[in-house]
């Protein structure tokens, strides 16, 4: 994607949207995961598989984009840097951010179908308090990324995306 541009200012302009893009995404989630949340303080069985299904859809688009999109920019910026200490900053945070990964791989399929959604409504509450803790660490990890890999290089003022999201 972001290996076609010419100048650095380009290149690392284009990872500066991207991430921008990102963590818009991650905004996007945080809003319906709190309504969930909202919603499950009333009555948990009461939620339907469709609002479910659209936190679970924005919150694996956004781990995907984490993993496939924004991490590999990031070592890839570092590495055109040649900026070694950041690289082994990025392969610990980068382990960290597995525990999460698997977290919200297993809610996705804990709640994959209708009956699984009925069969695990009871632990929904329960579920999205271990999430609550789980993407707040993770967003913490990611934020440092940011800051270690990116911003660190970055030729224009650090940006201000990269801000403590709270649950």
């Amino acid at each position: 994607m972001l290996e076609d541009c010419k100048t650095a200012q380009e290149r690392w302009g284009g990872v500066h949207r991207l991430i921008d893009r990102w963590l818009e995404e991650r905004r996007v989630m945080l809003v319906v995961f709190t309504e969930l949340r909202q919603a499950c303080e009333v009555d948990p069985e009461a939620i339907g598989k469709s609002q479910i299904d659209r936190f679970s859809e924005l919150l694996m688009d956004y781990i995907s984009a984490g993993h496939f999109e924004i991490y590999p920019q990031l070592r890839e910026e570092a590495r055109h840097f040649e900026d070694e200490a950041a690289l082994a900053l990025a392969g610990r945070l980068l382990e960290r951010l597995e525990m999460s990964t698997a977290m919200v791989l297993d809610f996705d399929r804990d709640f994959s179908t209708p009956t699984r959604c009925q069969h695990f409504a009871t632990r929904l509450p329960a579920w999205l308090q271990r999430l609550d803790r789980g993407l707040s660490e993770r967003f913490s990890l990611e934020d440092q990324l940011i800051a270690r890999l990116h911003a660190a290089h970055s030729p224009q003022p650090a940006p201000s995306a990269a801000p403590r999201a709270t649950l």
